[in-house]
């Protein structure tokens, strides 16, 4: 099907499990049969199989990540981008790699395999009409914020929880990188858009979108799949 706007997608896979407790980097490691991160480049690809994908990951791991391709027969067309020191780096290695400026780019956590068609079409379609569209979900537990030796409860409704992807037009993107002199100290790109005076637009996530991050995590993830 081809696309109503240009997109693209930019899948994030850098960390090395330490919260895992795995020698094996958390977005390799099996879940319901293959790769974590085979799971999430499926999920785009489901969503539309002419989107172009990159993907950054450590060129340190470039070389596994072919072999698992090959051995688990992955279908999904991608390009390999290499990683950045940090992060937003990491990041900005694939958003540059998008030619069109005229592109809306969702940015995704590779660790993010249960992703589903419909958050990330909202995504896009939230994104051609406000700029951003960032894919949030409210909390479920009662909050506070620690103040000295005490703490003091928060509204819960006041707060959203930050999931991926975070899309957004490719020019806004291009303008942060233009205008902020460090990227490096941003925990997500709608904080770097932000930064440069532009409207940050939530729309409701998924629950089951979960980031893999521990092995509790990995177990809810096989739960979801089975």
């Amino acid at each position: 099907m081809p696309l109503a706007v240009d997109q693209a997608a930019v899948i994030v896979a850098g960390g090395q499990g330490s919260r895992m407790q795995s020698d094996v980097p958390k977005q390799f490691l099996i879940l319901a049969g293959k790769p974590l991160l085979l799971h999430t480049l499926e999920a785009f690809y489901r969503y539309n199989a002419s989107l172009p994908i990159w993907l950054v990951l450590p060129e340190t791991e470039h070389a596994r990540w072919a072999n698992l391709c090959q051995k688990y027969q992955c279908v999904v067309p991608h390009q390999v981008v290499g990683g950045g020191a940090c992060r937003p780096q990491s990041v900005k290695n694939g958003v540059t790699r998008v030619q069109s400026e005229n592109s809306l780019v969702a940015i995704h956590d590779g660790v993010r395999p249960l992703v589903t068609t419909q958050i990330i079409k909202k995504s896009f379609e939230v994104a051609e009409k406000e700029g951003s569209a960032i894919a949030s979900v409210p909390l479920k537990d009662s909050l506070r914020k620690k103040s000295g030796e005490g703490s003091i409860a928060q509204n819960r409704v006041d707060f959203r929880l930050m999931q991926t992807p975070q899309t957004f037009r490719l020019t806004w993107l291009l303008e942060a990188y233009e205008k902020l002199s460090s990227i490096d100290e941003f925990s997500d790109e709608a904080s770097m858009v932000e930064a440069v005076g532009r409207r940050v637009t939530l729309f409701d996530g998924d629950y089951q979108n979960i980031k893999v991050t521990t092995p509790e995590d990995l177990l809810v993830a096989e739960a979801f799949l089975s």
